[in-house]
């Protein structure tokens, strides 16, 4: 291999036999091969940026340790990563290509967590749903004015178990909205998307439910706004997110404790802003965010279209990999700052909205 080049992975950190290691996970999951690496070799990966030959990353990280490392632990390293296709090179793309032609082969996006996160049996998952609606010990104070019909719905992804209460409000609040929709649109976290990015599927999604169906007319006119190769280049990362699938599934539920038939969902997964904020920079400056942007309003408008933010607010604490404790001032804080977010989103402020980011 000439100049080996790492592909976006999943960093883990893991204890493996008493030790630090960390886990190399691609989102993709394109090789059953799990990788894990000790600590000192898996700074070799901070070179394997296609740049350097396989000697020269040996030079690298001989330099970066103040050791020297023998040629044939680089060499297994990088042909273990080889195998399980963590490389960007022509055997890498033949099995994405494969990957991609059987997803897209497939009639539907089929639930990736029935069975993992939720109950693949519809009666089972109806069951827990309404559990979760039983726990919402603030129902009463929330319960949907029949006649309030948004156009707009932010939803958690965070998993059933801790988020369920939330969930259950949320969608009981959006019911006439999701029943009166002609459209829903769900925009979700793409977690291992690229910077800015907005990936499209034609597949339809489907839940313990059925298939929810799909607007395929609109995917298109949105794909040549916003390139074609570019609104599918990271179509793979539509099986296994799931920042579109919980929502969808109580989207799905929705309907189906009213009797009624789901009208048409387009699933979108977007990338990260991180690159507009670093660089004082802002999403509107891009022209391929605004070609999109007014494609997706023009072609919607004169139509009933209910738009949910599939997305959660921090991650914070020891559960989610900080040093720190979540103590009374913290909670206060992040409360007052959550607190201010939501209040920019109610007031469809922006500019506000993104400041505050």
């Amino acid at each position: 291999m000439a100049k080996p080049r790492l592909r976006p992975l999943d960093f883990q950190p893991i204890q493996h036999q008493g030790e630090q290691m960390w886990l190399l996970r691609d989102p993709w999951q394109l090789s059953d091969r799990q990788l894990v690496f000790p600590q000192a070799l898996a700074q070799m990966l901070l070179f394997c940026d296609g740049t350097r030959t396989p000697e020269e990353i040996r030079a690298a990280l001989t330099s970066h340790l103040g050791a020297t490392v023998p040629f044939h632990v680089i060499e297994d390293a990088l042909s273990q990563l080889d195998l399980a296709y963590l490389l960007v090179n022509e055997r890498f793309d033949a099995e994405r290509r494969l990957r991609l032609e059987e997803y897209r082969a497939q009639p539907f996006r089929p639930p990736a967590l029935a069975d993992l996160s939720y109950p693949g049996a519809p009666g089972e998952l109806t069951a827990l749903l309404r559990e979760y609606g039983n726990e919402d010990t603030a129902a009463e104070q929330h319960s949907p004015d029949p006649g309030a019909v948004a156009r707009g719905v932010v939803s958690p992804h965070i998993d059933y178990q801790r988020g369920g209460p939330v969930y259950a409000r949320v969608w009981r609040q959006a019911a006439p909205s999701v029943l009166s929709a002609e459209l829903v649109i769900i925009l979700g976290t793409d977690h291992n998307g690229g910077p800015g990015s907005v990936t499209l599927t034609r597949l339809p999604y489907a839940t313990p439910y059925g298939v929810l169906p799909t607007d395929l007319s609109l995917i298109d006119r949105l794909a040549a706004a916003l390139g074609p190769e570019a609104a599918f280049a990271e179509e793979l990362n539509h099986r296994h997110e799931h920042s579109v699938e919980l929502s969808a599934v109580w989207l799905h539920h929705v309907f189906h404790e009213a009797g009624a038939a789901p009208c048409p969902m387009v699933p979108i997964l977007v990338g990260s802003f991180h690159h507009f904020v670093t660089a004082g920079g802002h999403p509107s400056q891009d022209p391929r965010l605004e070609r999109f942007l007014d494609t997706l309003q023009r072609e919607t408008a004169g139509r009933r279209v209910l738009v949910v933010g599939s997305v959660d607010l921090a991650h914070v604490g020891p559960a989610f990999g900080d040093s720190f404790e979540m103590d009374a001032a913290r909670r206060a804080h992040l409360r007052a700052e959550d607190a201010g977010l939501m209040a920019a989103i109610g007031r469809g402020d922006a500019a506000g909205f993104y400041q505050r980011v």
